[in-house]
């Protein structure tokens, strides 16, 4: 099988796990910090904060920006659940905007259009968050004027995005938002095992996201809320938070893997690029990369013409070894979210992407050979 993502693990990454495995710490050691600054540092963002997944970075983003019962958070439907997940899980609303059909990037018009109506409801978004999906970044800097003129925040779910561009300067720069959340997951274009990591540019932000990545205790007396004894080994809790810390051993892989980004992603451009030169005459499209900036390529997705095709091809390809996948059921169908009255043809734009979408295998050890056997099985499959 010839999956359609998976991650690339040599050498040096094996010793920096092991140096790490034989240093004396596993967690909260001097690595996990060495990695924050040189991620951010990547980014062009003053600071990082590095923890055990993306979806933990998400919630402690909203968490930090105070989303909390009656406060609404907006995302994009063509996204993992996660994105949608941490707004309940702040004990707030959710509601999505419609995506564009060219990019599968949420829709700056139907935004736009949703916020004015919203206004005169009274029910406007405190956060809301875009999703750059495939690798792409939304069009941040309308989204930000938007943000200004309509006051909420906006947290970047850049998960499928470290290493892609905007506006001259990299994704996680938090040039128009408040976070941004990259994820290190092993099908995503760098792996730290499981992992993500916020950015942002305000300082209060991220002492308090740090909080609460590690259960809201602290031993900095300046954080301290009471009256400080004067015992070297006190510490107070100050807030409720998590255990959503990451580990040495993450730490170590992840400075490692992002040494080799720009290889990665230059590889994933060359393969994207291959698979639209030889997808060319078949009746498919493959997402547009859109002029403000420069994708990373951590999925390549097709849209079938004839949405009749998609489910056929699927099955065709998988049984010829081809580890297609379908990215992504629209979230307000699934049944969790039906229950808040969201259903089928709530958001047309998002479904029409379901019904005649497809993933095709991209990821940092396809063979042009593979690539090929690709092709080649897709243009069988749709004879």
């Amino acid at each position: 099988m010839i999956p359609y993502g998976t991650q690339s693990i040599d050498q040096n990454d094996i010793d920096a796990v092991v140096a790490a495995l034989q240093s004396d710490f596993l967690t909260q050691g001097p690595v996990l910090p060495r990695f924050e600054s040189a991620l951010a540092e990547r980014v062009e963002a003053r600071f990082a904060v590095a923890v055990n997944s993306a979806t933990s970075a998400l919630h402690l983003s909203c968490l930090a920006l105070g989303l909390g019962e009656g406060d609404w958070l907006w995302t994009s439907p063509n996204t993992f659940v996660a994105s949608a997940n941490v707004g309940k899980l702040c004990g707030a609303k959710v509601d999505f905007v419609d995506i564009d059909l060219d990019t599968g990037l949420m829709s700056m018009d139907a935004l736009e259009q949703k916020l004015v109506q919203a206004n005169k409801d009274s029910r406007m978004p405190k956060i809301v968050m875009p999703v750059h999906f495939a690798g792409q970044s939304c069009d941040m800097q309308r989204l930000h004027q938007l943000g200004q003129q309509y006051g909420f925040y906006i947290i970047e779910d850049a998960s499928h995005a470290i290493g892609a561009s905007y506006l001259g300067r990299p994704v996680g720069a938090c040039q128009f938002s408040d976070v941004t959340v990259f994820s290190f997951h092993p099908v995503k274009i760098l792996t730290t095992g499981e992992g993500g990591v916020a950015t942002s540019n305000q300082p209060g932000l991220v002492e308090t996201m740090r909080l609460l990545r590690s259960h809201g205790v602290t031993r900095d007396r300046s954080q301290m809320t009471e009256p400080v004894d004067e015992t070297p080994w006190g510490y107070q809790q100050v807030m409720l938070g998590l255990n959503y810390r990451m580990t040495e051993l993450q730490a170590a892989l992840g400075l490692s893997q992002l040494s080799k980004l720009e290889d990665f992603v230059q590889f994933r451009r060359q393969r994207v690029t291959h698979y639209q030169k030889k997808l060319s005459c078949l009746p498919v499209q493959s997402i547009v990369e859109h002029g403000q900036g420069r994708s990373a390529w951590h999925l390549f997705t097709l849209l079938f013409d004839d949405p009749g095709l998609r489910t056929s091809v699927f099955s065709r390809l998988r049984g010829k070894g081809v580890g297609v996948n379908v990215h992504y059921i629209p979230v307000h169908t699934q049944p969790f979210y039906r229950q808040f009255g969201f259903d089928w043809g709530d958001f047309p734009q998002a479904e029409d992407w379901y019904r005649r979408t497809l993933t095709l295998p991209l990821h940092p050890k396809l063979t042009f050979s593979q690539q090929q056997w690709v092709v080649d099985c897709l243009e069988e499959a749709l004879a």
